[in-house]
């Protein structure tokens, strides 16, 4: 083959990549190794990371450090700062495609406030925390807490993350293994090798926010690759 026919090849398969469209992969040498899962049980920076794949939050923070609406459509707030009313969005599913409700949330956020500061500062002002509908949360407060959505969209450990319920019935002082969120990427139980590697592929189902921008934690989550794999190399000279 002539070189101009090699780079006519290659010009047309960027111009149309439909044509030759492959998986789209990502392969990534974390920090460290993948040794706990559940992102709410560890203040691992790694569970984290891997926290942010697999699962969603209501709020984001964006990179200015604002609180930006995630997986809430929006919430209503009434009686002085002492009643929170929450709305989910339309269209949220897990990655066994059951749908995000209300109870899932507040099982999520009980179990989620019993491990990290912030949560247990939030639920102690917390008088009653119910899903009074499939789609809405209601916090009833003690007292105004003006910093619930930082609470529940805080980038940092331990992750506010929304698991299902069954799932969250799990006791705070016990992990969650089973890894069912509802965020951009499942991950994949039988190609998870410790200390090897680590995979997750795009959630077909996930709808990312149709406003925003992409921002840290916040905005819409558009997944840009078909499948992530994170390559463990323990010797920290040979992954650097």
């Amino acid at each position: 083959m002539r070189r101009r026919h090699l780079l006519l090849g290659a010009a047309a398969a960027v111009a149309a990549p439909r044509v030759a469209r492959a998986a789209q992969v990502l392969r990534f040498v974390p920090q460290a190794d993948l040794a706990i899962l559940d992102p709410i049980w560890t203040s691992a920076n790694i569970t984290r990371n891997h926290g942010y794949l697999v699962f969603d939050t209501l709020y984001g923070t964006d990179a200015d450090w604002r609180i930006q609406p995630q997986m809430v459509e929006g919430h209503v707030v009434e009686d002085g700062g002492k009643f929170w009313r929450l709305t989910l969005r339309e269209g949220l599913r897990f990655h066994d495609n059951e749908p995000v409700r209300g109870i899932d949330v507040v099982a999520s956020l009980r179990r989620w406030g019993a491990r990290d500061a912030f949560g247990s500062a939030l639920l102690s002002v917390t008088d009653e925390l119910a899903a009074t509908t499939d789609r809405t949360v209601t916090f009833r407060l003690k007292k105004p807490f003006a910093l619930l959505p930082e609470a529940l969209g805080k980038p940092g450990v331990n992750m506010p993350c929304i698991m299902p319920e069954r799932l969250a019935a799990t006791p705070a002082s016990a992990r969650v293994t089973e890894m069912i969120g509802s965020g951009p990427f499942r991950f994949v139980a039988s190609e998870w090798s410790q200390g090897n590697r680590v995979v997750y592929e795009k959630f077909q189902n996930y709808v990312p926010r149709s406003s925003g921008v992409p921002s840290l934690t916040a905005g819409p989550k558009v997944a840009h690759f078909d499948r992530v794999e994170w390559v463990i190399i323990p010797d920290p000279a040979t992954a650097a």
